[in-house]
């Protein structure tokens, strides 16, 4: 096991109508709000209202328009609000993206140079505003940690970054917000909370109690996700899935080893910035045709996992478990079912090379590069 420090400092208010409590949060940190959010899904589930009817007391400044894949123009554009109206805290208001968004933001309003510089490593953030946020997707584990997925269509790149200054404040996760959350979407954020899972589980140490959760992550999913799907309005189960979502990536499943991978990550991440596909059917996509590269060379490790959750003993099988969940959601598993051919085969062969794809622990190299996108075709 390799040494590991926690330090999630997130207050997590888990449970229904617990909006309720957001003045008195937001109160801690000032007066002056910048409201993110996305495009028009909190107004017509009635969210927008609610939040308004809360910030009552407040100044608020709105920036709306946060993309699924987020881009650096948001940010900036934010940011420069955020900067003029001298904003005491912000409060994000949707999925991931928004959440992600947000952070970077944080980091860029007290500073005159673009994010970017920031995603990039030219700067290093010395403070940030406070974060506050809503959860109305359960996937991406954003309102737990530091990290941000950010896209530059300039650069042609989408990363990750992140500093201790932007973990939220405090977080506040209703089940109930995501019931308007579509079948295909809730499908995708059951991928994507997987597949952070085995993010962690294919990285860098031995953490047996750590795998352990994992199986238990991933199973929770899979127990429950058509169930979900197909039972858009029933609490017990949309909170199962925000609570495994929120496990997967608040820190718990990486306890004991030096780092995740994030290589299955890193090629859904290309595929989104170049065909602005949605990040869980990326994932759906990659997870087996990275499995499939790695077959001969960690073996033991894919066994193990599929042992622990379908009972298989070889490595094909537990791949075709992956496969058989991820379709039962109704996710394509080929680019080709997505009308995907040779020209974007050569796409996006060439963009993983000019980004030097790769893994953190599990490598990728050029000819890696091509059998990918074999496999994923």
């Amino acid at each position: 096991m390799e040494n590991f420090t926690i330090d999630n400092p997130v207050k997590i208010h888990f449970g229904k109508d617990i909006i309720k409590a957001l003045p008195e949060s937001i109160r801690k940190y000032g007066k002056r709000v910048l409201f993110l959010y996305g495009k028009e899904s909190i107004k017509r589930s009635g969210l927008y209202d609610q939040v308004v009817n809360l910030l009552i007391d407040f100044e608020v400044y709105e920036y709306s328009g946060i993309k699924s894949n987020p881009i650096i123009e948001d940010v900036d554009a934010a940011a420069k609000l955020g900067r003029e109206k001298s904003v005491d805290v912000i409060l994000a208001v949707g999925g991931g993206s928004v959440i992600d968004s947000a952070k970077l933001i944080a980091a860029a309003i007290p500073v005159e140079h673009k994010a970017w510089e920031f995603m990039n490593g030219n700067q290093v953030p010395k403070k940030a505003i406070p974060i506050i946020d809503i959860l109305t997707l359960a996937a991406t584990g954003s309102e737990t940690n530091m990290f941000a997925v950010i896209q530059n269509q300039e650069t042609k790149e989408k990363i990750g970054w992140g500093s201790p200054l932007v973990f939220p404040k405090e977080s506040f996760l209703d089940p109930q917000l995501t019931y308007t959350v579509s079948p295909e979407y809730t499908a995708f954020g059951i991928i994507d909370l997987v597949a952070h899972a085995l993010e962690a589980y294919f990285g860098k140490g031995e953490s047996p109690l750590a795998d352990r959760v994992i199986y238990g992550i991933i199973d929770e999913a899979m127990d429950i996700g058509m169930a979900t799907v197909n039972n858009p309005e029933n609490y017990d189960l949309r909170a199962r899935v925000m609570y495994a979502a929120l496990l997967a990536l608040n820190g718990t499943t990486s306890h004991g080893r030096a780092y995740a991978d994030w290589g299955v990550h890193a090629i859904g991440h290309e595929l989104s910035l170049l065909y602005d596909l949605p990040h869980g059917l990326t994932l759906a996509i990659a997870y087996p045709a990275w499995l499939r590269l790695q077959a001969d060379r960690i073996p033991k490790r894919i066994i193990e996992l599929g042992t622990a959750l379908f009972g298989d003993k070889n490595v094909k099988d537990t791949i075709m478990g992956f496969e058989n969940f991820f379709a039962e959601l109704g996710s394509p598993l080929r680019l080709s079912q997505l009308g995907f051919g040779e020209k974007e085969k050569a796409e996006i062969v060439s963009q993983m090379k000019n980004n030097k794809l790769s893994g953190y622990h599990h490598k990728l190299n050029d000819d890696d590069y091509e059998k990918l996108v074999d496999l994923m075709m």
